[in-house]
């Protein structure tokens, strides 16, 4: 059976447990181990890589972890790779930081 884990009941996005054939239902498994609900594949989805539970409109912040971890460039339909051709990611950029995120300025970074 083919899978992918859904880390946070927030997250939008799930990891594929394994490498998932296109056009292939694969289940969603939620945290607890609960089965979740099964999804058909839009495009060959590679192991670990994340992978749309429900639409996700452009501009819309993507979740994993229950974290914002990027915003959708295009839509992105259930069952559809999320990857660099359809989401931005934010964290680490200091020119794409999410409104009410604090970072701290280089000079007070600290170094080992």
């Amino acid at each position: 059976m083919f899978r992918a884990l859904q880390i946070s009941p927030l997250d939008n996005i799930a990891t594929a447990m394994c490498d998932i054939p296109a056009n292939m239902p694969f289940d969603v498994i939620r945290s607890g181990c609960e089965s979740g609900d099964m999804i058909t594949a839009r495009a060959f989805i590679p192991f670990a890589y994340k992978v749309a539970v429900r639409p996700i409109d452009p501009g819309e912040n993507v979740l994993k972890y229950g974290e914002v971890i990027g915003r959708a460039t295009t839509r992105i339909e259930a069952g559809e790779l999320v990857h660099v051709q359809n989401m931005e990611g934010c964290r680490g950029r200091g020119d794409k930081t999410i409104e009410g995120e604090k970072t701290a300025p280089a000079e007070e970074a600290h170094h080992v």
